[in-house]
């Protein structure tokens, strides 16, 4: 069943995305009700086999069954979990079904509506892929609804980081298997590289079901997943690290007005210069010092610890932007990355070639039907549209939302900000109110707890250096008189419950307004604001949301016009509304920037996965069909004649099937590493007024010409010289070397640049000369 069709092709025509039409949902309910009391009268084994007579069709659902389907989850859900969904948790899973974002606020029961629709489609016969930002939250969910499932008569399971090949395989066979979507890639990535059908571990894709869908899709997309082999140990470059740290700002480096690149002074050359013993940074004779010098500069003025990253446990691990938590795979690109041990000093990590990478993007369009759910997904309706042909349905909360949302306070200085925010949260917690702090990094989550407490106002802090606690520390965050400072509120997966479990406690925290949600400070995207103010008044409870920004701020400094001068009050407030219009300006420039980045990844990986596609197919072939034992046999017919009298023909097509893979995946290692280095380049051909993309296919089209010709070439000329070693073909003998170690990681490959080129690909290259 697909309603608002009509509409939704008007919207495609104008070009203007706006809510699914969930009026022809909200017409069954009274139907789906209908047939409550019936089911309940059903034991467990009747109400299992009314699920499993839906599987008797094909999709999309029909209205009748549609019906049954909702009113058959509702009494399995209300029996095996203790919860009777609400209305709107099943117009969330019909606008699921059809293969749409549904918006639901905070505390709503996204989890439970998604599970139903994963239901749904799995007794339809789909396998189901139900993709969550980490681990913590695929598990939990699989395992918290599994009661629901196994009552419909469907199978889950789910993945994690450290689960075996075996595990993963096993898992991949159930009905509805829930992973992070990082753990979904690598394997899909590791599936690129199997050698036999055995080895391969994903099942061809059919439904992708997305929990926190923009985070996933929209923040996520940016950050390709890797997978790397031939590791190699690197040495930190200290020397480097020893020699920018005694660099002085705006004599010897300046940084740009964004605060996203750094160059040296004129000043800063000679200081360097005369440091390396008179090394002249241009010369045409050593390339390597300027990359050196570059890379470590980037590191020490524009990455910050506790903002960017932390060190744990003797390593730098990256904080996840958009969600203030530690990303213990993520990385920079190799050299960036090396030069921030450096700084820190501490021991460089593992480096070696990237063997293959995939975006999520790409990992997301395998699938024929998405659809996801979150509680922001009309900010991004036209990054969802554009890039997933994906509608978003907004549902409207089971309560009306009472929620008071406070205009925001701008102050002059960054000190007035913090003075009156803890003034506030002084006042609001002689009331009892729960007061739920969001900061924009560990930094100043820690800076704030500091003044808070020397004000007599105990807090408890969530950050990235205590995120394994989150969970109960954010279930903790409405109990009566709680303060809670956190990073980010976005994907913490745990509602915030007035007053916690107790019912005298929630009683005490209604009366006294329920949670009170402060932002110190706009956030980059107005999608993380939201997210926070929705921690407060779930499920029609009272709260309000205040954000405290000022003009010393990140985010205003580094995207608003040119500031002009203002007046203030006694304590520092700004009041002129062009100035909070300004703000507002500040975090549309932030999201442009964000959302050009995410589109150029897009427009660069359209060839890339064109040429990826080409040789995948290929590769298939070679895996399923032993079409390089073909090939062979016809380009080295009489060498391939005398193996298989010598050793017969399956030990041939063995070897065949090994040679050929390896030269197709080698070439594609090869491949994918000329494209990095274009794409790194290309913004030079943009200084002399090309377009970039343009340039980029001009280059990549004519060299992937002839791939798999030359594959075909290099595999027979192995072949060709391959012997026998007790009666098997020794492909090791005819230059066939897999990595013996692989890893995987996710490249954050744009940590400051608004341009789609990573700071490794602007510091490789010299730039413009020194003037005289």
């Amino acid at each position: 069943m697909v309603f608002g069709r009509m509409a939704e092709s008007v919207r495609r025509v104008l070009g203007k995305p706006g809510s699914v039409d969930v009026r022809p949902y909200q017409r069954l309910l009274d139907s789906i009700e209908a047939q409550e009391d019936e089911l309940r009268e059903l034991g467990d084994a009747e109400l299992t086999a009314r699920a499993s007579d839906l599987g008797n069709a094909d999709l999309p659902y029909d209205r009748g069954d549609l019906v049954t389907l909702c009113a058959v989850g509702r009494e399995a859900a209300r029996r095996a979990l203790g919860e009777r969904p609400f209305d709107v948790q099943l117009v969330g899973l019909m606008a699921l079904l059809d293969g749409h974002v549904a918006e639901m606020n905070t505390g709503e029961g996204k989890t439970l509506a998604g599970a139903l629709a994963a239901a749904g489609f799995a007794l339809r016969g789909q396998q189901v892929h139900v993709l969550s930002v980490n681990d913590y939250l695929a598990r939990r969910d699989a395992e918290w609804m599994r009661p629901l499932y196994d009552l419909l008569g469907v199978a889950v399971s789910w993945i994690g980081q450290e689960d075996t090949s075996e595990r993963r395989r096993v898992a991949y066979t159930a009905d509805i298997t829930y992973a992070s979507v990082s753990e979904l890639g690598f394997d899909v990535l590791r599936d690129r590289l199997a050698t036999d059908d055995a080895d391969l571990v994903v099942p061809t894709p059919k439904i992708a079901l997305i929990d926190e869908a923009d985070s996933v899709l929209v923040d996520e997309a940016r950050v390709p997943l890797v997978l790397a082999g031939a590791a190699e140990s690197g040495d930190a470059d200290l020397e480097m690290a020893e020699l920018v740290r005694t660099l002085r700002p705006r004599t010897d480096f300046e940084i740009d007005d964004d605060g996203r690149n750094v160059q040296l002074t004129d000043t800063g050359i000679d200081v360097v210069e005369k440091a390396l013993d008179g090394v002249d940074l241009y010369s045409e004779d050593d390339l390597s010092m300027l990359p050196r010098v570059n890379l470590a500069l980037h590191a020490h003025a524009l990455l910050r610890r506790d903002v960017h990253y932390v060190v744990r446990d003797g390593k730098v691990k990256l904080i996840n932007e958009s969600r203030g938590r530690i990303e213990l795979l993520q990385r920079w690109p190799d050299g960036l990355q090396a030069a921030v041990e450096a700084k820190e000093k501490v021991a460089v990590s593992e480096t070696g070639e990237i063997l293959d990478s995939i975006t999520v993007q790409a990992l997301v369009l395998r699938y024929p039907t998405r659809c996801g759910m979150t509680g922001t997904a009309m900010a991004v309706a036209d990054q969802l549209r554009e890039f997933y042909e994906l509608e978003v349905a907004v549902i409207e909360p089971n309560k009306p939302n009472i929620r008071a949302d406070e205009p925001n306070r701008l102050y002059a200085t960054r000190e007035e900000k913090e003075d009156a925010l803890v003034e506030e949260v002084a006042e609001v917690h002689k009331e009892g109110r729960p007061v739920l702090i969001g900061t924009q990094d560990v930094a100043e989550s820690e800076k704030v707890a500091e003044r808070l407490s020397a004000a007599g106002l105990e807090c408890v802090v969530l950050n990235a250096k205590n995120d394994a606690d989150e969970a109960a520390i954010v279930a903790e965050a409405g109990q009566y008189g709680a303060i809670t400072v956190s990073t980010q509120m976005a994907g913490r997966g745990t509602d915030i419950r007035l007053g916690g479990s107790d019912m005298a406690d929630r009683e005490r925290v209604v009366e006294a307004g329920g949670l009170y949600v402060m932002g110190f400070g706009r956030y980059p995207s107005s999608r993380l604001d939201g997210q926070l103010r929705g921690r407060a008044g779930r499920q029609g409870d009272p709260g309000s949301s205040v954000f405290i920004v000022s003009v010393e701020d990140d985010l205003v400094v580094n995207n608003a016009p040119e500031t002009r001068g203002f007046d203030v009050t006694a304590e520092g407030e700004i009041t002129d509304p062009s100035w909070l219009r300004t703000v507002d300006h500040a975090q549309r420039v932030a999201e442009g920037q964000l959302l050009e980045v995410h589109r150029n990844t897009w427009r660069y990986n359209q060839l890339i996965d064109v040429q990826r596609g080409v040789v995948l197919e290929h590769r298939k072939a070679v895996l399923s069909d032993d079409l390089g034992d073909r090939q062979i046999a016809v380009d080295r017919a009489e060498r391939h004649a005398e193996l298989v009298e010598e050793v017969g023909e399956e030990e041939v097509k063995r070897a065949a099937r090994l040679i050929t893979l390896y030269h197709l995946d080698r070439g594609w290692t090869d491949h994918n590493a000329f494209l990095s280095d274009l794409r790194e380049g290309i913004h030079l051909r943009f200084l002399g007024r090309r377009d970039p993309l343009d340039e980029f296919h001009r280059d990549a089209v004519p060299e992937f010409k002839g791939f798999l010709d030359g594959a075909r070439a290099r595999a027979a000329e192995s072949f060709a010289e391959a012997k026998v070693v007790d009666g098997t073909i020794d492909i090791a003998a005819a230059g066939v070397k897999r990595p013996s170690i692989t890893w995987t990681y996710m490249v954050h490959d744009h940590p400051f640049s608004t341009d789609f080129e990573s700071i490794v690909g602007k510091v490789k290259n010299l730039g413009s000369p020194r003037q005289p």
